[in-house]
């Protein structure tokens, strides 16, 4: 999937349409953008571990190229609330309303 790293608008009631409010919408949003920031950010620790070091010295503070171009990878990459949204508006975000379930699962018996 390809998200553009620009700002980009999005339309209110195209999103809203997917839930049937947009308040839910948002909801579903950042709930995703949430297990995406969480995944990227154990990819991003998981790189820089290689670079740890186990002594703590001050004096001994260096640059590292390889870990710098790591660090601005990661920046670059688009906010995880933009690729969110951009999952929910072009249908490749799957959601589902437990109140609905338990409702139904209510009836049943």
């Amino acid at each position: 999937m390809k998200i553009k790293s620009k700002i980009t608008q999005l339309n209110v009631d195209e999103i809203a349409s997917k839930t049937g409010n947009i308040y839910k919408s948002v909801r579903v949003i950042g709930k995703r953008a949430r297990q995406l920031s969480a995944v990227q950010k154990e990819e991003l620790n998981e790189k820089l571990a290689e670079f740890a070091s186990d002594v703590d010295n001050l004096e001994e503070v260096f640059e590292n190229r390889e870990q710098i171009e790591i660090s601005r990878y990661f920046e670059r990459l688009p906010k995880s609330s933009t690729v969110a949204a951009e999952e929910l508006v072009d249908d490749e975000l799957f959601f589902r309303k437990p109140s609905e379930e338990e409702e139904e699962s209510s009836e049943i018996k």
